[in-house]
């Protein structure tokens, strides 16, 4: 009878060794990391408390700039009988003040179309007013006779009017940015003249807004801290770190300008004058600082 024989393996005392240390490496790089996140953690505590003791200031800084920048607008709308010749003559009309502004050098990405529409040409129409004589008892009255005739009675009926279609309106706008100047106004009348029907919205700007922007943030930032520094010595308190901030401001202050011209006039009319003046840019902030 065979008797069956079982293996018995022993694990060598030095591998038990090696897994040793590795746990006790591992535990230790735990330990390291959980103490280095328990330190971290001591800088937030109270982060998320606001500070009761504060004072917050207003500064205001302006930055005045002469504009070198001119953008308006310009209309062209036609009507005709059907949609195609309303389109035919206004894209006819706004092709030649296009062709007209890049010939003054107008760049193309200085000319953009803001709206097209097109629209039905509605004309009232009144109905026709007509006597109508007075009805007995679901018969008209009549009188015959030469000598002695009676005049009947009668009323007049004026039937509703109503809107008729005669026609169709075109219209498209295009926006101009101007950057001489010095053209401004010899544009506004070649516009005219080449068949706008009205032109509108004139604005003068300056192209460097963002820098002349932070300019005046800046200011408005120093007139804030010259006053809280003022404010600590008159209230006897010593400022400490800046806990709040904002800022706004109502962006630049031009003049605007609005013109409407005929279109169709054979006469060249004047240019006019576009003085630039100057525009304001104003930044407003408000600091806030704890009181130590």
């Amino acid at each position: 009878m065979d008797i069956e024989k079982k293996e018995l393996h022993i694990v060598p005392p030095r591998r038990i060794e090696q897994a040793a240390i590795f746990a006790l490496i591992m535990l230790g790089v735990f330990l390291v990391s959980l103490t280095i996140g328990q330190i971290k953690g001591l800088a937030y505590i109270g982060a998320g408390i606001a500070p009761t003791n504060t004072v917050s200031v207003s500064g205001e800084g302006d930055i005045f700039a002469i504009p070198d920048t001119a953008t308006f607008t310009y209309a062209v709308t036609e009507n005709a009988k059907d949609v195609t010749g309303a389109q035919t003559a206004a894209a006819n009309a706004s092709n030649a003040i296009i062709g007209y502004l890049k010939g003054q050098g107008i760049a193309d990405t200085d000319i953009q179309t803001i709206d097209y529409s097109i629209s039905p040409h509605y004309d009232y129409q009144g109905g026709v007013c007509a006597p109508q004589p007075l009805m007995y008892n679901g018969a008209s009255a009549s009188v015959s006779g030469s000598a002695n005739s009676v005049v009947v009675p009668s009323t007049i009926s004026c039937p509703p009017g109503k809107q008729v279609i005669t026609g169709y309106d075109v219209s498209q706008t295009v926006s101009v940015k101007v950057h001489d100047l010095t053209k401004a106004g010899d544009i506004l009348t070649g516009v005219g003249s080449k068949g706008a029907t009205s032109v509108s919205g004139l604005s003068l700007a300056v192209s460097n807004q963002d820098a002349l922007t932070i300019q005046a943030r800046t200011k408005a930032i120093t007139d804030a801290q010259n006053k809280a520094q003022e404010l600590a010595k008159e209230l006897g308190v010593r400022l400490g770190p800046i806990v709040g901030y904002s800022e706004g401001g109502g962006g630049p202050i031009y003049y605007a300008k609005a013109m409407s011209m005929a279109a169709g006039s054979s006469a060249i009319a004047p240019s006019p004058a576009i003085p630039a003046g100057q525009n304001k840019i104003t930044s407003t902030v408000t600091i806030t600082y704890e009181i130590e």
